[in-house]
Order: structure tokens, then sequence, then C-alpha cells
């Protein structure tokens, strides 16, 4: 039951990653690239990871999400 749901998890990984570098909204594109990193933590955790786990979801998630964020809010304000 776990293997499947890791497996499961690195599906997500593998469509948000594809999803992140498709899409043409940079801000729906940011954000499905934080949920293949917020997988990637849970998938971490399943394994017996939980340190790894704790810093990807913590920076991997959550901190680059927010800093790319702020990065498309500056550079929309600047445009116009």
């Amino acid at each position: 039951m776990l293997e499947l749901l890791v497996y499961l998890l690195c599906g997500g990984i593998l469509a948000s990653g594809l999803l992140a570098v498709r899409l043409k909204s940079l801000l729906a594109a940011s954000v499905s690239a934080g949920l293949a990193s917020l997988f990637a933590a849970v998938c971490y955790l399943l394994l017996g990871a939980p340190d790894v786990a704790m810093t990807e979801a913590s920076i991997g998630s959550g901190l680059s999400t927010i800093i790319f964020l702020y990065a498309i809010h500056k550079t929309r304000n600047a445009r116009e």
C-alpha cells in the first residue's frame, strides 16, 4: 500500500512539473512548481526521511514559491 502511494506521489510530481512548464501564466506555473515540491516532501516523509521532508517543505515548497510570487508581483508593477 505504501509503495502504491509513493508511486502516485511521484506521478503527481511529474504531472505538476510538466504543468509548470506548459502553463502560460507565470502565477499558475509557480504555484504548480510549489505543488511539485510539496509532493516531493510528502514522498520523502513516506520513505522515512523526515528531516529531508521538513527541509523540502519549508524551503522548496514554501520559501521558493513565495520568492517567485514576490518577483512576479514586482515585475508586473514595474511594467505598469
